[in-house]
């Protein structure tokens, strides 16, 4: 039988609230305040927490402050990879991130989600003091592949592949997956044209 980290990492309903989720946001919480405190040039204290929160981290890794995730624990990064200040990593499943990737400022990426339906979100047998969250809670994988670059205030929803190469606009809401070596913008995502077209590719 799967425990709810299980769950919410299979794509399955799961309880937001249950205590191994808790207990990993007071750690994370605890690393990003430390995190969050750091001077721009205390690089080796920054990669030590960083190191502790993530699944993975490659080399040449920068994350700008203020940085905000839900777990850490769920976050992969390849190597050469800058991610720029006032990101927000809600990694309820898995966010992984491939080599030599640019992510501007206020970029936001989702994995969590919830069942569109009222009757499906709400818990029907939910009580106050039960401990559990009221409403229904689904976690989708995000992947951004190698050779991207995520402009300024890009939010990306559960769910989503960032094909390598690809270039996506500030200010888009990306919604469904964008191919490989695009140019793709606006509310929702749409590719514009193909680029890197007999180039090597990043």
């Amino acid at each position: 039988m799967m425990d709810e980290r299980q769950r919410s990492l299979s794509g399955q309903t799961y309880d937001a609230h249950a205590p191994v989720f808790l207990e990993l946001k007071r750690r994370t919480r605890q690393l990003l305040s430390q995190y969050n405190q750091l001077a721009y040039d205390q690089k080796s204290e920054k990669r030590t927490i960083l190191q502790a929160m993530f699944a993975k981290i490659g080399s040449n890794v920068s994350v700008g402050s203020p940085f905000i995730c839900d777990y850490g624990c769920n976050i992969s990064i390849g190597q050469n990879v800058s991610i720029n200040m006032n990101c927000t990593l809600v990694d309820c499943n898995r966010i992984t991130i491939g080599n030599n990737v640019l992510i501007a400022s206020n970029v936001q990426i989702y994995t969590a989600t919830h069942p569109v339906e009222l009757h499906e979100r709400l818990r029907a047998d939910w009580q106050p003091d039960s401990g559990q969250y009221f409403c229904q809670t689904l976690a989708r994988p995000v992947t951004i592949e190698d050779g991207c670059w995520i402009g300024g205030g890009v939010i990306i929803i559960p769910g989503v592949t960032i094909g390598r190469g690809s270039v996506i606009g500030a200010g888009s809401v990306v919604v469904k997956d964008i191919p490989a070596n695009s140019l793709a913008v606006g509310n929702p995502c749409r590719v514009i044209r193909q680029i890197n077209q007999g180039e090597p590719h990043a």
